[in-house]
């Protein structure tokens, strides 16, 4: 049994009953967030994708580009590292900004990839998260050591991507995929049993606890996303 298992069965039974009850609901609005997140970072790359005018501007335009990107990196190192300072409306606000601009940088896949291909693998990329969610949330293992290795596996991708971007490489895009789909599906497991353990200590509903739910929201959202995106690369096929 978890420490924090026998931490929870040594508190009063009024603070057990309160913990039981805010749990599920944090845990809902952590689903909820990520959901529909993702369904507005679909909406939105498949309209940028679709309007010629925007997609041209993002594509021809390279300080628009960037600006898109480096909004992306500010949004979310914001919401991450000043969330006690934000309130929740705010943060909720920024997220879902945050779930725009990255629909409108990927809508490229549209160009790249065939719909079919990318419907069979935003399918194959929710089984696997979902399958990976469950194992981290339910397993009695302690997963941290393993978050750690991840962790230091995806920044040696961000390093070989941006290597890449100048050798430019299709062997070493393949590699990094193969080894993107097993960093991410790591951090998935990794992730649930973490929002899982923080919000189990949770006594009551209130906007700190929603703050942490929202993190979790984020960091789930971008395992699935970068999931999605290293699955599509290998399995997708191109236009």
């Amino acid at each position: 049994m978890k420490e924090q298992d026998l931490n929870y069965w040594n508190l009063p039974a009024d603070q057990q009953l309160a913990m039981s009850e805010a749990f599920p609901v944090l845990m809902r609005k952590v689903y909820v967030w990520m959901s529909l997140a993702l369904l507005i970072t679909g909406m939105t790359a498949y309209y940028v994708a679709t309007s010629p005018t925007i997609l041209t501007a993002i594509l021809t335009n390279q300080i628009l580009f960037w600006g898109l990107i480096i909004a992306e990196l500010v949004l979310v190192f914001t919401v991450s590292a000043a969330i006690n300072r934000l309130s929740l409306t705010t943060a909720t606000l920024l997220f879902l900004l945050y779930s725009v601009i990255n629909g409108a940088t990927m809508s490229f896949i549209f160009l790249l990839y065939t719909m079919s291909s990318i419907a069979t693998v935003f399918f194959i990329a929710a089984g696997t998260f979902a399958t990976m969610a469950v194992i981290g949330y339910t397993t009695k293992k302690d997963l941290s050591s393993m978050g750690k290795f991840l962790f230091m596996g995806l920044i040696g991708i961000i390093i070989a991507t941006l290597v890449n971007l100048f050798i430019k490489s299709d062997g070493l895009t393949m590699i990094l995929s193969y080894a993107g789909v097993v960093v991410f599906v790591g951090l998935t497991a990794w992730d649930s049993q973490k929002i899982k353990q923080m919000l189990m200590q949770a006594n009551d509903v209130d906007e700190g606890t929603q703050k942490i739910a929202l993190l979790g929201a984020l960091s789930l959202y971008l395992d699935f996303i970068n999931l999605f995106i290293y699955l599509l690369q290998i399995l997708g096929k191109r236009r």
